[in-house]
């Protein structure tokens, strides 16, 4: 059995170990706990009842926090031309085509964002094993292969979360920081689970949310009860 510190064993006494919480009472509880020597992040993890394993019951998608996640993400963009002119008003921290490709496959990747014009897609293909497993990869499905860069960009900017259920079928993701204020971290939270309810795939039977809980970076886990995610 791993030992925890103090300051974590403190924190685990606070919480009733047997107890589903109200997302309030939860929040409001990890934010108490959270007394580390830096801001830590806020992190939620839904267990999914579904099979990732069928391609019917993916759950993956994006969506912009209305409080943002507290974090400020680096944003790189492959794109030519006009496109190329666009991103770099828009803010984009990196700009390139087939130079950038050459310099991500000599194995850099110091950026959090990677968006794609259409055209573009050919040569970012063959980044698909380096980028994947990363999670960095441009894709449809998230708004990140657009022409549209420049929404893109301040999308990112402005604080979209991207989501995508593991093969456990849980989906981990960020909704702020600890020094948030109470009901921004709520908005945030009623966002993500909208948005996760949403996404329910037609293939999931029995119940879709089976577990929630809320944590911050060094602090244990908070349960939350799944009937108050619907």
């Amino acid at each position: 059995m791993p030992k925890h510190g103090k300051r974590y064993s403190d924190a685990m006494k606070k919480i009733e170990k047997d107890t589903l919480y109200d997302p309030d009472d939860a929040i409001r509880l990890v934010k108490e706990i959270a007394n580390a020597k830096f801001d830590e992040t806020i992190d939620l993890a839904y267990r999914l009842g579904i099979d990732p394993r069928h391609a019917d019951q993916q759950v993956r998608g994006a969506v912009v926090l209305p409080h943002g996640t507290g974090k400020s993400q680096s944003v790189l963009v492959f794109a030519k031309g006009d496109k190329a002119r666009e991103a770099e008003e828009a803010g984009a921290d990196y700009v390139g085509a087939e130079e950038l490709v050459e310099k991500i496959q000599g194995g850099w990747t110091a950026f959090d964002v990677a968006i794609a014009t259409p055209d573009m897609m050919g040569q970012v293909g063959k980044l698909g094993k380096l980028l994947g497993p990363k999670g960095l990869m441009p894709n449809p499905k998230v708004g990140t292969v657009t022409m549209d860069v420049a929404k893109a960009i301040a999308d990112v900017k402005a604080g979209k979360v991207e989501y995508r259920v593991e093969k456990t079928g849980i989906i981990h993701v960020v909704i702020g920081k600890a020094s948030f204020e109470h009901e921004q971290l709520m908005e945030n939270f009623r966002t993500m689970s909208d948005t996760i309810n949403r996404a329910k795939p037609p293939g999931a039977k029995g119940q879709y949310i089976r577990s929630v809980a809320v944590s911050s970076s060094m602090g244990p886990a908070v349960r939350i009860s799944p009937l108050k995610v619907v």
